[in-house]
């Protein structure tokens, strides 16, 4: 008599080792629901920011209802970044030009800035490894798991969940650490 085997599952553990596990167990499902994957620190973000030099923007909107607009908008009068719009539907964005792939642009990004459905992360990381770019931002509030593991696997930095913007300002001095404009002056030498 064989005794059948569950179905495995890896599991990925935020302190960088997998596991196989059964995947009808109890602990699986409560590894599902949970978040296992961990972005750069805090310190590893500041190094990114502080090193890039160009920043394409995926789902950059002309809309300056839409949070891709709010956060160009921020980088093209906060910083020294040099900023290139990536939109198949739009031609200009704060007076720029939109390219209509990561393939069009003319220069390889520092970091790309993601602004797409969670669903489209994968094609964006294929495409960010495919143009040699070597960081992948993607924006708050857009999750995809499997996607940064993979895009770790392919060589990428990959930042999800937070917001390059209130990233950026927290630290250079303009934000309280719960993203509010603190509305001090300061004579505080900013970081860039």
């Amino acid at each position: 008599m064989s005794i059948a085997t569950p179905d495995l599952e890896t599991v990925h553990l935020s302190n960088g080792l997998t596991c196989d596990i059964p995947s009808s167990s109890p602990l699986a499902k409560l590894l599902r629901s949970k978040r296992t994957w961990v972005g750069p620190s805090a310190k590893e973000r500041l190094a990114i920011l502080r090193n890039a030099k160009t920043i394409a923007i995926v789902g950059a909107s002309p809309n300056p209802a839409r949070s891709s607009y709010f956060v160009a908008t921020y980088l093209q009068q906060s910083s020294d970044y040099e900023l290139f719009f990536v939109n198949p539907n739009a031609d200009e964005i704060l007076g720029q030009k939109v390219y209509k792939s990561l393939a069009d642009l003319p220069v390889v990004p520092d970091i790309v800035d993601v602004f797409r459905r969670a669903s489209d992360i994968p094609q964006v990381i294929d495409e960010v490894v495919a143009i040699g770019a070597t960081t992948i931002w993607v924006q708050l509030g857009i999750w995809n798991e499997e996607a940064a593991y993979a895009g770790k696997e392919k060589g990428l930095t990959v930042v999800m969940d937070r917001c390059l913007k209130v990233e950026h300002a927290r630290f250079h001095g303009g934000l309280h650490l719960l993203g509010f404009d603190t509305g001090q002056i300061t004579a505080r030498k900013t970081l860039r």
